[in-house]
């Protein structure tokens, strides 16, 4: 009884947590424009009517060059960052490593309010470049924590191997070492572009004026009304969100089974 109970509570939990999710999905397909039950019927109108909106394709536009942009930056900063780690040794090694993690034990919203004040103080102002700023900060530790976790499962031997048979750090590390960290390193853009996609707290305060990511055009839609256009919106968000990162487990466990890891 005491093994049922707990099984109960937790399917109760996960519905609670789930439910308005699969709300959001299926009033995405009402064909009526008030979004309430009963539903009259099924219809693709409203992603048709996201498709013609054009503030909700300039936001989408701006959140995947974001995206792209966080992605790309914390990639390359973190994989540096995990090799300098595990690989050689640093100077003050145990602070760096702490310092570049800090930003996933600070809540958000202290340091986006923190990162704001800071460069108002240095009389900078809200720019693109400042947003894309703060999503390589929260993003780049998430990288480092992947990419390193599976640089320390790589033999140390197996690049010694390669440079005594006359390769150069740089072609060890181009053909050994990325070849075989390639699953984490993808994973790991994946994670930053997802979450850089889906954030909204930095984003509300590092964002320059007629600026709007996806995240941020929603909640200001929510201020006026609640439009069938938001369903349909996140509903995209969430197939988005969903499938990114799963679809990075499936390639990341393809490229390990291919490479022996």
């Amino acid at each position: 009884m005491g093994w049922a109970a707990l099984r109960l509570y937790t399917l109760a939990v996960y519905g609670f947590m789930f439910l308005p999710v699969a709300v959001v999905v299926l009033l995405s397909f009402n064909a009526s424009q008030f979004g309430s039950f009963p539903m009259t019927g099924f219809s693709a109108r409203w992603f048709v009517e996201l498709a013609q909106n054009d503030a909700i394709l300039r936001a989408f536009r701006t959140s995947l060059i974001l995206g792209a942009l966080t992605a790309l930056i914390s990639t390359t900063l973190g994989v540096l960052a995990a090799l300098a780690l595990v690989r050689y040794r640093v100077p003050g090694e145990t602070y760096i490593s702490t310092l570049l993690i800090a930003p996933i034990l600070v809540p958000e919203v202290v340091l986006a309010v923190a990162l704001l004040l800071f460069l108002n103080f240095l009389e900078v102002n809200k720019s693109f470049t400042l947003l894309l700023l703060g999503h390589v900060i929260f993003t780049l530790p998430f990288v480092i924590l992947v990419v390193q976790a599976r640089l320390v499962a790589i033999r140390r031997d197996v690049e010694e191997a390669a440079m005594s048979l006359g390769a150069s750090p740089v072609q060890t590390f181009f053909q050994i070492t990325l070849p075989l960290m390639l699953p984490a390193v993808l994973a790991g853009a994946l994670f930053a572009f997802t979450i850089s996609f889906d954030d909204i707290t930095g984003t509300l305060f590092w964002k320059p004026g007629g600026v709007e990511t996806v995240p941020t055009q929603i909640f200001s839609m929510l201020r006026n009304s609640i439009s069938p256009e938001i369903n349909a919106l996140g509903t995209v968000m969430i197939v988005m969100t969903v499938g990114l990162p799963l679809l990075g487990l499936a390639l990341a466990r393809a490229l390990a089974t291919r490479s022996g890891g």
